[in-house]
């Protein structure tokens, strides 16, 4: 299999399991509040990238990214996983599965409005219609197209979609300064998040109200949505020889995703839904040309 398969194989593979995580968001907090699921899943997900990197023989690096810098990656440990899922599912909890993980793709739009002060870039006309045409979408999304505030689910849900929006873009904005190898650079997230994780789970409720289906969610959410399925996304790139192909199968995700959420849990898919995300998604393609 030449490297192009292979890339597209193993991109496929990361799309599929990502839309599965809106309908496993909501399952999961059936069983567990938001603290707890996210500090069972973030120490899954340690566990995962660790045994990746030992596989590999490269927990050397790992070690001395820990060694060298460990108060920098505890304060991103404290942002991602634990701040961003916290907001994330905290919004899951309180929005419908369709409208959070819609919203949740305009990270991408924020991006363009945190890399004018971060890293010094201007705004292009193409930013400022991608934000507007996007956030648009974000509107119908939330009220279901009436466009009346009234419609809106909760205004405490959506805000933290926007939020979460907000924290993932200007984590991946510092994440681009880090020297370190990506897959080194998240595990020394995961197992720095992991003291104050395990603290949670014994301290406070979490271990109390465990149950095997709650224990089952949160491993299913540390493997496929914050661990494995970076491995094999970030497999795919490298492999790439057209990267923007692979990097555009990210957008069957929300669309197998939606179909999910309906089959699973039998939550009817809102037309304005469907034509909110026909305008996100052009607004993300617009504001990535010829990036």
């Amino acid at each position: 299999m030449n490297r192009s398969k292979q890339a597209l194989l193993l991109g496929l593979s990361a799309v599929l399991l990502w839309s599965t995580v809106a309908t496993a968001f909501k399952i999961a907090l059936r069983y567990l509040d938001v603290f707890s699921l996210v500090c069972l899943a973030s120490v899954v997900s340690a566990c995962v990238l660790v045994c990746w990197l030992v596989v590999q023989g490269r927990v050397t690096e790992l070690l001395t990214a820990l060694r060298n810098q460990p108060l920098k990656y505890f304060i991103m440990a404290c942002i991602n996983p634990l701040l961003y899922y916290i907001i994330l599912l905290t919004a899951y909890d309180l929005l419908p599965a369709q409208q959070a993980q819609t919203i949740n793709y305009t990270w991408a739009i924020i991006l363009s409005l945190l890399a004018v002060p971060v890293l010094g870039q201007r705004l292009q006309h193409k930013d400022i219609a991608a934000i507007a045409v996007g956030y648009l979408g974000v509107v119908i999304i939330a009220t279901e197209g009436s466009f009346h505030l009234g419609a809106i689910q909760s205004t405490l849900g959506l805000t933290l979609a926007l939020v979460s929006t907000l924290v993932w873009a200007g984590f991946w904005l510092a994440n681009t300064r880090l020297q370190e190898p990506k897959d080194v650079a998240l595990a020394a997230m995961f197992v720095m998040s992991c003291p104050v994780a395990i603290a949670y789970l014994i301290y406070g409720d979490g271990l109390a109200q465990l149950s095997w289906q709650g224990l089952g969610a949160a491993v299913y959410i540390g493997l496929f949505e914050m661990g494995v399925t970076f491995l094999l996304w970030s497999q795919a790139l490298s492999k790439a020889v057209n990267v923007a192909r692979v990097a555009n199968l990210i957008f069957l995700a929300p669309v197998l995703s939606l179909v999910l959420i309906q089959l699973v849990l039998d939550e009817p898919i809102h037309p304005a839904t469907v034509v909110g995300f026909a305008l996100i998604v052009p607004a993300i393609l617009l504001q990535q040309r010829d990036a």
